[in-house]
């Protein structure tokens, strides 16, 4: 089976095929192909990508495909992970939303809504060439804002999109890993929408203990994703929270931090990347590969321990050791994409947390709503968990978003301004019709009109 990972410059790419040399002759995958617009950049990834199966002693095959027509072609599987305008857009972003005086992150708020403007016309362009070279093919959408380019391609017709995220997957391990579990003895639900869901059930070997976890002051402090919160917060909702709800609960608290930083999360990656490939680009790949691999991932590092640091205040100050990291296993996105194949290949199936239609799963949302909620995944399809009735205060939230992706993508489709205005209007962390429109234009201006 062939795999294409389209933006596979991207710097995830090396952690994602080295996820896959556990699994890929378990799964019948064997060969991997990669595109991406920035064939330099490109280049560079492709040869750690190589290094790291070689150096694993597998025969995993990695090609690199000078145009998207030759790289989608009779794809079994499909990956989209791209940053449209790379990553300077994210400075941007984030800049102009600091500026006018509110929170710019890539997938909450202005950042995303500006990302996805971006990014859905250049993603349903791959679509089509997708449905006339491989219409056969799953898509595994990593591409952010994920549930808002869900939604966007899922309304265009494309049907067999799925929108995967790792944050689930690594909030799980975590809490396995803090109760001192293996995770398969661990079941944890989720539901709402991409970024912004929360737990309802924590089972260890069937018996739920969510009630118990909420009480639990040092659980809740050595699961990262819940550190950052105030604990009579979580004991106050009675469900654990997916961590970009910080952007939501404690807005004022994220917006200070971010101000008062010397850079933003956009300009950290930025400057972490721009070093990384600065002195990949000074080595030569082929004659020194396990040096340049561990350039790489030193970078790495240091880009996972800024995660979420500027936000909340918190910074990680362990010194990293050069030169003898080990590659990640590629539990983010890569295992995401690997289990739903997997379950899709088997009988028995396995839960998965994904972004898909909601089909009737959360009542008071319509069909076509896409979701990220546990899904049963198997031969049989990829089936929501019934969640039924939510809080009201959950619903509040994801209504209110809801309704603000609805708006964005009829936005990107017609090209209206006016539509672009009322979906910022209404996001709770706008939440202002005279602020969406100085926003609006500002994006109109810094992209190059983007509206008619």
């Amino acid at each position: 089976m062939k795999v294409t990972v389209i933006g596979g410059a991207g710097v995830r790419t090396v952690i994602f095929i080295n996820g896959l040399l556990d699994r890929y002759k378990a799964l019948h995958i064997d060969e991997v192909i990669l595109f991406d617009i920035d064939q330099e950049k490109l280049e560079i990834i492709g040869k750690l990508c190589k290094h790291v199966v070689r150096r694993r002693q597998q025969d995993l095959n990695i090609k690199i495909a000078k145009d998207p027509i030759e790289a989608i072609t009779g794809a079994d599987y499909i990956v989209t992970t791209l940053r449209v305008g790379g990553d300077h857009s994210r400075v941007i972003d984030e800049t102009l939303a600091l500026e006018t005086g509110v929170i710019g992150q890539e997938t909450t708020g202005v950042g995303g809504f500006s990302m996805a403007l971006r990014t859905v016309p250049v993603l349903v362009e791959y679509c089509e060439l997708i449905k006339k070279y491989a219409p056969d093919a799953w898509i595994f959408n990593f591409t952010n804002p994920s549930g808002l380019v869900t939604q966007a391609l899922r309304s265009k017709g494309y049907d067999k999109i799925i929108g995967i995220c790792d944050a689930p997957s690594s909030t799980k391990f975590r809490m396995a890993k803090a109760l001192e579990v293996e995770e398969k003895d661990l079941y944890v639900e989720f539901f709402g929408l991409n970024h912004l869901s929360w737990i309802s059930s924590v089972k260890k070997h069937g018996q739920e203990m969510l009630g118990q976890l909420l009480k639990d002051d040092q659980f809740l402090q050595d699961v990262q994703e819940f550190s950052m919160f105030d604990s009579d917060l979580l004991r106050g909702i009675e469900l654990l929270p997916n961590e970009y709800l910080y952007y939501y609960y404690h807005r004022e608290k994220a917006l200070e931090n971010i101000l008062k930083s010397d850079a933003t999360r956009g300009k950290t990656i930025e400057a972490v990347n721009l070093q990384m490939m600065k002195e990949l680009q000074e080595i030569d790949i082929d004659a020194r590969p396990e040096e340049a691999l561990q350039i790489f991932l030193y970078y790495m590092e240091v880009r996972e321990r800024s995660y979420m640091s500027i936000e909340t205040g918190h910074s990680k100050a362990e010194q990293i050791e050069k030169g003898n990291l080990e590659v990640p296993d590629g539990m983010g996105y890569a295992g995401v994409m690997l289990d739903c194949i997997e379950g899709l290949q088997s009988e028995e199936g396995r839960y998965l947390v994904l972004s898909v239609q909601n089909q009737g799963c959360i009542e008071g949302l319509e069909a076509e709503d896409v979701i990220e909620v546990t899904c049963k995944v198997s031969k049989n399809g990829i089936w929501p968990v019934p969640v039924g009735k939510i809080p009201e205060h959950c619903n509040v939230l994801i209504q209110a978003i809801k309704y603000y992706e609805k708006l964005t993508v009829e936005a990107i489709f017609s090209r209206s301004k006016e539509k672009a205005i009322q979906a910022l209007t209404l996001h709770p962390l706008i939440n202002s019709y005279s602020l969406a429109k100085v926003l609006v234009e500002k994006y109109d201006k810094a992209y190059g009109e983007i509206f008619k």
